[in-house]
């Protein structure tokens, strides 16, 4: 019989050998490690001696200790893919969690920057030229601020017809190449003419020529969106504006997909209803936004 903890090992290195993104790992095995602490109280050391009411009782402990739906759904997705591992694997006969339901919960419509709140934005760091840039490279290419803090400068490609930023992949993210716009290419310019001239290859650097982490981008921005007099707004909220934009301007949402580096299209096509008006057209309209 498989001991709960081993299985709770077993399970976490699997998912490295899988090479599933650090954040994911962390997560899945921080939830598992509290139902198995939660099953020991009742008893339960051996994972084929766990039932589906046990697990329902975990959710409902969650419940009463005011997690909300969303966090006892992600739990809930842990704990299936768990058993689902033990099963698959051998390790296990049966899986408890097949019965097991997600909490009913409403996803939040994503927080997509109007015309006005993005100018604003761009108004309040244009004195900062580092920011700036990659405040238009967010909002010009839809990358993630992960990705952003990766960028080397041989990442740039601003010296032909047609300029390029390569997205080296990462934990969970995809290697892809995206078109740069006049906007984007003209703010990295003028941020490489100040930027400190440093052996390290980052791209974005502090006064002391150590890569920007970040924490320093999330920092920053969020102190020019309080500048620019936005509300509710996060640094993530460039990327959904990125995305909206161009569906609603008629780029495909595969080509939207392949740039954004979603893994599945289903992702960029929940964006199509909180956007209005989107042309039928499939032709590629980087417009500058």
């Amino acid at each position: 019989m498989m001991n709960l903890k081993d299985a709770h090992l077993k399970f976490v290195e699997n998912l490295k050998v899988k090479s599933r993104a650090s954040a994911t790992i962390l997560a899945y095995g921080k939830d598992i490690d509290q139902l198995v602490s939660f099953l020991n109280s009742l008893g339960k050391e051996n994972a084929e001696d766990v039932t589906t009411e046990d697990l329902n009782s975990f959710m409902a402990k969650l419940s009463k200790e005011n997690y909300t739906a969303k966090s006892i759904s992600r739990k809930t997705n842990s704990t299936k893919t768990f058993f689902k591992f033990l099963k698959s694997s051998g390790l296990t006969e049966s899986d408890p969690a097949t019965a097991l339901e997600h909490p009913k919960f409403e996803n939040k419509p994503p927080r997509i920057l109007s015309k006005i709140e993005y100018r604003a934005l761009r108004d309040a760091a244009r004195g900062d030229l580092r920011i700036f840039a990659v405040i238009e490279l967010l909002l010009q290419t839809g990358i993630r601020i992960g990705e952003l803090a990766q960028l080397k400068v041989e990442d740039l490609n601003l010296d032909s017809e047609s300029t390029v930023l390569h997205v080296p992949a990462g934990e969970g993210t995809v290697e892809r190449d995206i078109p740069l716009n006049r906007p984007a290419v003209e703010a990295v310019k003028k941020y490489l003419e100040i930027r400190p001239k440093t052996p390290n290859r980052a791209l974005f650097v502090t006064k002391t020529g150590r890569p920007l982490l970040v924490r320093n981008i999330r920092t920053a921005i969020d102190r020019y969106f309080r500048m620019g007099g936005i509300k509710g707004a996060k640094v993530n909220d460039l990327r959904h504006t990125w995305v909206a934009h161009h569906l609603s301007t008629g780029t495909s949402l595969t080509l939207i997909s392949k740039l954004a580096g979603h893994k599945r299209v289903s992702t960029t096509e929940r964006y199509l209803q909180f956007i209005q008006g989107r042309s039928t057209e499939s032709k590629v309209k980087l417009e500058e936004l």
